[in-house]
């Protein structure tokens, strides 16, 4: 999966989150710092709303597929 994710200086700390996942965002002391933390925030995230998705579905006769969308 591609996501963009922005970076922005703020006095000592680099501020990044991700244009496409709200909630997706993480301060740190260098980029690189700030790169890492961003890549495990959209991973807790997808993995916890698939979680959640899951439990909700639990019981439920349902159809569940991949589906590919691109954005230009």
């Amino acid at each position: 999966m591609k996501f963009t994710a922005i970076f922005e200086k703020a006095e000592d700390w680099y501020i990044g989150y991700v244009e496409e996942l709200p909630g997706a965002n993480v301060q740190e002391k260098t980029l690189e710092e700030a790169r890492e933390s961003l890549k495990e925030a959209i991973e807790l995230i997808l993995i916890s709303n698939r979680e959640l998705g899951d439990r909700e579905l639990a019981g439920k006769e349902v159809i569940k597929e991949t589906i590919e969308v691109r954005i230009q």
